[in-house]
């Protein structure tokens, strides 16, 4: 059972891949894998610095200046992805040969609605949250501006679509305590439902 995580920035989805891993889920985190591969000494570097020239260094892309170079230019970033995205594919695929044993596994896709990986999974999880809260949480996050937390949503379905979309929603508006029994209830069926 491959179950797809997603949500919208600032609702509380790597709180919930956490969850997932406290119960034993092994949790692919595709935001992690574009980490590692653009971190220091990550395979992609020398790609993404032949297209964007000054935007990595040993210690990886320099992500204001990606930003810089990316945000609101649609054409450099799908030239972006195209280098981005099939590397991440790849791990994504080498997850889940590592893990073929295992019952459930979650791939935690921030874009999964918008890049088309909601036909991958058996199950689309979407985790989400009241608007006032999210907003509240992205604006806590270092650098972040109101302007460009606009620009990250435009990117973004809205959650009230990936809510019609989802198999399952999970609530972090709430207390930890309930989305976490709202995660281990959702393992517990999943579970059993393998098991017959």
């Amino acid at each position: 059972m491959i179950i797809g995580l997603t949500g919208s920035i600032g609702m509380g989805k790597s709180a919930v891949a956490g969850m997932f891993r406290s119960l034993g889920v092994p949790v692919f985190d595709a935001d992690a894998a574009v980490h590692r591969l653009q971190g220091p000494g990550g395979r992609l570097l020398p790609a993404i610095e032949a297209l964007f020239p000054g935007t990595t260094s040993a210690a990886g892309i320099d992500r204001a200046a990606i930003g810089k170079a990316v945000f609101g230019n649609a054409p450099a970033l799908a030239a972006l992805e195209r280098i981005v995205h099939p590397a991440v594919a790849e791990e994504r695929r080498s997850f889940l040969r590592r893990h073929r044993s295992r019952p459930i596994v979650v791939l935690d896709i921030p874009l999964l609605f918008e890049k088309g990986g909601a036909d991958l999974v058996d199950l689309v999880v979407v985790v989400s949250a009241p608007a006032w809260m999210q907003r509240r949480r992205v604006l806590k996050r270092p650098g972040m501006t109101v302007e460009k937390f606009r620009r990250i949503l435009k990117l973004q379905t809205s959650d009230a679509v990936k809510r019609r979309r989802a198999d399952v929603v999970i609530e972090t508006g709430t207390t930890r305590q309930r989305t976490r029994a709202e995660v281990a209830h959702l393992v517990t069926c999943m579970r059993a439902k393998l098991r017959r």
